[in-house]
């Protein structure tokens, strides 16, 4: 139960109070429509809160501490009674009404034990809430050495420190002078998708579609896919074929991933650029891969927009983008060792994902166990949660190694670069 000043809230607010309710500290608010997913608690406010909210005050201010009130009440075994008890047919319209949620019986230990094992839960809780910041930093570490990775490869990093260089990109720097700094639109066809109409419909040439928010980051999502009208002779311009480059062309702009066929045939809106390469032989679209997650990352397609608009990726402005271009063989290399280190930190980055989802259940058994009695925790100390740094070694100008590319190298066999990501 917080102020509404302190959440970023969208709906509109009421033109008048009338019929809203008074709470004090103390009292328990309980949002009648929601309380079967637990939005419940104890308000630490003086304030008034909706009509459709619940407000109870407890008769005697001895019989429970509010701090572990707000505990049990939101406790799994306590929420499942509240689904038992609530009105409606299906989960999302159920309802918890007064009668129902003031006949529930309630454990209530004397106040002092009460008050002992919020001590303990409490002091748990910031355990895990350090605990929790320092897997955000990693996270955040991970996400920054892998982009600084990523820029110093894209950049030329591997070619031999001999070589002559030539001014490339704004954001790239330079780049060894045999690389080509090229328009994409020599490079690779750029097509929006198709405008969604839905008022010309017809059903008749009904096709699974992609929107923006299917395309991820190195990742497409084909379940339950909306679809829309495309008649046969619109496939070629308005459908996906395997290695096509999938990149928004709004929201987080220049976002990309590849359609590998996931569907025998699938159509994309026009919020999306399908990029396809013209010569397989002179251009892997891996390498393009990254220079537009670097590009995009650094805010490079932002550069020239407001604050105050909406950001797009244009047709033109994508055609129009300059990159920097190597050898196919030396584009074959640099994405094969990306991919390589890249799954790496994937690897890191979900072992921490896993170990704070590990704390967080446990910090809900501990809840559990305590405010029930299934484990006395008066008197006790928190074991410390040990929040174990990922050593990332050495994140120079090159975190992959420096041995450089060859033009005789097979991309398949040049040696893995160590890291120590842990």
């Amino acid at each position: 139960v917080t102020p509404r000043r302190e959440k970023n809230i969208t709906m509109f607010e009421a033109e008048s109070y009338v019929s809203h309710k008074l709470c004090h500290p103390g009292d328990v608010v309980v949002n009648t429509m929601w309380a079967w997913m637990g939005a419940l608690g104890v308000s630490p406010h003086h304030g008034i809160v909706s009509p459709a909210y619940g407000v109870y005050r407890p008769l005697r201010t001895t019989d429970f501490e509010p701090a572990f009130l707000d505990y049990l009440l939101r406790t799994p075994d306590l929420v499942a009674e509240y689904v038992r008890r609530s009105t409606g047919i299906q989960t999302s319209r159920l309802r918890l009404y007064a009668h129902k949620f003031l006949d529930l019986a309630l454990p209530c230990p004397p106040m002092e034990e009460q008050r002992a094992t919020c001590d303990y839960l409490d002091a748990h809780g910031r355990l895990v809430q350090r605990f929790a910041r320092t897997k955000r930093q990693v996270t955040a570490a991970l996400d920054e050495y892998r982009l600084r990775a990523i820029v110093s490869l894209l950049s030329g990093s591997l070619v031999h420190e001999t070589a002559s260089r030539q001014p490339g990109t704004e954001w790239l720097g330079t780049v060894p002078a045999h690389w080509h700094i090229s328009a994409l639109r020599h490079r690779y066809s750029v097509k929006l998708g198709k405008m969604l109409d839905a008022k010309r419909i017809t059903g008749e040439h009904l096709l699974p579609y992609l929107r923006n928010v299917d395309v991820q980051w190195d990742r497409i999502n084909v379940a339950d896919l909306p679809q829309m009208d495309v008649e046969p002779h619109e496939y070629a311009v308005y459908t996906l074929s395997p290695g096509d480059l999938l990149v928004c062309e709004g929201g987080e702009v220049g976002r990309a991933a590849f359609w590998r066929g996931e569907l025998e045939r699938c159509a994309y809106q026009k919020a999306l650029h399908r990029v396809r390469v013209l010569d397989a032989d002179r251009d892997n679209p891996r390498f393009l891969f990254y220079l537009l997650f670097a590009a995009a990352k650094l805010g490079v397609f932002l550069a020239d927009g407001s604050e105050n608009t909406i950001a797009h990726l244009t047709q033109e402005k994508l055609r129009a983008f300059r990159f920097p271009f190597p050898p196919k063989h030396e584009q074959d290399a640099i994405a094969a060792r990306l991919d390589r280190h890249g799954a790496e930190i994937d690897r890191a980055a979900a072992r921490v994902r896993s170990e704070t989802r590990l704390v967080r259940a446990y910090q809900e058994r501990v809840i559990v166990d305590g405010v029930l009695g299934r484990c006395d925790v008066r008197g006790r100390v928190p074991l410390a949660l040990e929040a174990h740094e990922i050593d990332l070694g050495d994140t120079g100008d090159d975190p992959f190694g420096d041995e450089p590319l060859d033009e005789a190298d097979d991309p398949l066999e040049l040696e893995e670069a160590t890291s120590d990501a842990d």
